[in-house]
């Protein structure tokens, strides 16, 4: 009897290669991706899929945007990198230009979002000693539970999630953490004279989409001034007209004292994270004390120009915000008793599924990316829709059907 060995396709065979030599910190859904446009995404094999993950609102503006890889591959075949032992002809002109997009004096470069919030909290402690007072190493930073501001040391440090901080200890101290959307408890932590900063995201996005009451991020701006504490707003996924507004902020017209963003500064073409205050919190920081070799490069300042001119050009605050109540309506209006829950602002939103019958929010993204969707699950029963925000209505339309049906094919 012959036996016939099994084909093994293109993307099982790189996936292995995967398992095989990089460290086994993610699990991603089992698709391979090698294009990129707009708001779709293809595999190796040549589907199509509607990308509604947005690489965690990396991508607001879209895969590969052809202004802000015109931007990249102009500057990248002129200068990519000086360090800062140097000035480069594009730093000065990136640092005038986001300032004054958002409104703060100064804007420290980083490269991730995780070093941006490593770098407010640093500014934090730093204002807290040479400005407010606070006795040297006594210095508190007070977090929400919740929270997800990266995987360094520091930032698993204020994680109540044991996924992220278990088995990696001794923590960072100096950390108070009070429950997320609970002005009383945020009241009492800020009373602490030792408190220098308060970090929080105003929507908290890879908790499953929390958003907070209505007029909270007022009160938590009130209670920052009236116990002399920054305010400190990650902004790193919920900024950058992702929840219909330039930064979620605005929802409620509030101005943090340091803001922090990421992700979609490039539109996902390479790592530029920026912190922005104004002078009193920034330049107590000198020579010497912070910094990052590729913090402020040439390219990256290019590029973070093209992705702000282009959320404004596109008007994408406005089209994330029309498009979310239309997704909102539309998940509430299906009839399917495993959605219990549908919550979010502009197109960053979330349904929660109910376990049942061993059927899981994974195999619902299994079955999505099948019928072309892409989604990830989180906390085993959510899963985030937040597709890029050049998507039209028609395009959102379509992938409305493709969850409903997908949905009913659990009932």
């Amino acid at each position: 009897m012959t036996i016939v060995a099994e084909k093994i396709s293109r993307s099982e065979e790189l996936i292995a290669l995967e398992d095989q030599f990089g460290a086994h910190n993610y699990h991603p859904l089992p698709v391979v991706l090698d294009r990129g446009e707009g708001v779709f995404v293809w595999d190796v094999d040549g589907k199509r899929y509607y990308d509604f993950l947005s690489a965690y609102s990396a991508v607001n503006q879209g895969h590969c945007h052809p202004k802000i890889i015109s931007a990249l591959v102009e500057q990248a075949s002129k200068l990519t990198l000086t360090s800062r032992a140097f000035h480069n002809d594009c730093l000065g002109e990136y640092e005038k230009y986001v300032t004054s997009y958002f409104g703060y004096n100064k804007v420290l470069p980083m490269n991730t979002g995780v070093e941006a919030v490593e770098t407010a909290v640093k500014l934090a402690r730093r204002w807290g000693y040479r400005v407010k007072g606070i006795p040297d190493n006594q210095a508190k930073i007070v977090f929400v539970e919740g929270n997800f501001h990266g995987r360094t040391i520091s930032a698993i440090s204020a994680s109540t999630d044991p996924d992220s901080y278990g088995g990696f200890g001794p923590y960072v101290p100096g950390y108070v953490i009070v429950p997320f959307n609970d002005l009383a408890a945020l009241d009492q932590a800020l009373s602490d004279p030792h408190v220098a900063g308060f970090v929080f995201e105003p929507m908290q996005g890879e908790a499953g989409v929390l958003v907070p009451s209505d007029g909270y991020l007022t009160e938590v701006r009130n209670l920052c001034n009236k116990h002399r504490v920054l305010m400190i707003a990650d902004e790193v996924q919920t900024g950058l007209a992702r929840t219909g507004k330039m930064l979620a902020c605005d929802h409620e017209n509030v101005r943090p004292d340091v803001l922090i963003l990421g992700k979609a500064l490039s539109g996902g073409v390479l790592p530029v994270s920026a912190v922005l205050a104004d002078d009193e919190i920034m330049l107590t920081i000198k020579p010497g004390e912070h910094g990052s070799t590729y913090g402020g490069n040439p390219l990256a300042c290019k590029v973070a120009i093209a992705a702000l001119q282009v959320l404004k050009e596109e008007k994408m605050a406005e089209n994330a915000a029309r498009l979310g109540e239309i997704l909102r309506r539309e998940l509430k209006a299906i009839n399917n008793s495993r959605v219990t829950m549908v919550r979010g602002k502009g197109l960053l939103n979330a349904i929660v599924i109910e376990p049942r019958n061993g059927t899981t929010a994974w195999d619902v993204c299994m079955l999505l990316k099948e019928n072309g969707l892409l989604a990830k699950p989180t906390h085993g029963d959510i899963i985030r829709f937040a597709p890029p925000l050049c998507m039209t209505e028609t395009q959102l339309l379509e992938c409305v059907a493709i969850i409903r049906d997908t949905l009913q094919a659990f009932e």
